[in-house]
């Protein structure tokens, strides 16, 4: 859950400014999924045409990923697990050998093979006991990046075991949203932001040229903000389990499971991501909540401009070494 963990302020001064331009807004549904894109425009009709390329090109990143799409170049290399390899055009292939490189970085805490795994634990409050161990293991038989083959020569792919599929939830939309960021920016397009559910890219500034400001709410008290942070050229993503989580035994359980043992992760309650680009915020949030907080600040000060802000079941606010929390937007 990541729309509502992300809140943004558009400070506008109450006096007339330079410039002409205007941010202009829509809100649609793409992908399955709630997106927000608000471009800088010089005028109403500038500013249409502008977001009609950014609905365009988001539009054709689905008939490329999606999964529930027949016809989709993953639909065909989910039906031939185990069986054949598939040929791919560039833009995919490069795509899954990102997220290939994104699991071993992570050691197999983001893992697009996730989408084979049995869906055993309820996250509806109908869940009252742990499943047995022996079905938890069964559940992920069919996970595990290391049987995605990616052929360099045929550019083409093959799931080595039947069962096997393939899945882009945990960085699809942040994808989506940097090539249409992408596609704008070569349109000239001076400033604005791609909002994919709460997976945001966004690039230059309001038209009084103040920075685009990004609020972090305590998914524990999500009425209120801790921390404002301004945002030019960079995506932030969250993710969180306010509101999908069981509790078992006295412990919360996560609705993000670990990929590597079927179970659900637990310790954190929301994850930000401060990344150059969304697709790569989008994987490490997710990845971070399996990781845990420990490792997964260590991995994050690894990694040359990405910083993280985590939330901890008891409250507890932790972040990366070059985090500055500020709790006033005036500042800005």
């Amino acid at each position: 859950m990541k729309a509502a963990l992300i809140l943004f302020y558009l400070l506008f001064l109450a006096f007339p400014v330079f410039s002409h331009d205007e941010v202009f807004t829509r809100v649609c549904k793409l992908m399955g999924s709630r997106y927000e894109i608000s471009v800088v425009a010089s005028s109403e009709e500038e500013g249409v045409e502008y977001i009609d390329m950014a609905v365009a090109e988001i539009e054709r990143i689905e008939q490329l990923i999606s999964s529930w799409r027949p016809d989709s170049e993953t639909s065909k290399i989910n039906e031939a697990a185990g069986n054949h390899s598939v040929p791919v055009s560039g833009e995919l292939f490069a795509f899954l050998k990102r997220c290939l490189q994104l699991s071993k970085v992570t050691s197999g805490a983001f893992d697009i093979s996730y989408a084979a795994m049995d869906r055993i634990w309820k996250f509806d409050g109908s869940m009252i006991q742990m499943p047995a161990p022996e079905e938890v293991s069964a559940s992920v038989k069919n996970v595990g990046y290391r049987n995605i083959i990616l052929d360099e020569e045929k550019q083409s792919v093959f799931l080595k075991k039947k069962g096997m599929k393939i899945g882009f939830g945990a960085i699809g939309k942040g994808y989506s949203a940097d090539q249409a960021k992408k596609l704008l920016v070569n349109a000239g397009v001076k400033g604005g932001i791609i909002n994919a559910s709460g997976d945001l890219a966004v690039w230059g500034e309001q038209p009084d040229g103040k920075p685009w400001m990004a609020g972090i709410t305590n998914p524990l008290n999500k009425n209120k903000v801790f921390s404002w942070f301004p945002i030019k050229n960079r995506a932030v993503v969250t993710s969180g389990d306010y509101e999908k989580f069981v509790m078992l035994d006295g412990k919360r359980y996560s609705h993000i499971i670990d990929p590597r043992t079927g179970y659900p992760t637990h310790g954190l309650v929301s994850v930000t991501v401060f990344a150059p680009m969304a697709e790569l915020a989008d994987a490490l949030s997710t990845a971070l909540f399996v990781m845990g907080s420990d490792a997964g600040i260590d991995l994050v000060q690894q990694i040359d401009g990405v910083d993280c802000v985590m939330v901890t079941t008891e409250g507890e606010i932790l972040k990366s070494g070059n985090i500055q929390i500020s709790h006033d937007v005036s500042e800005y």
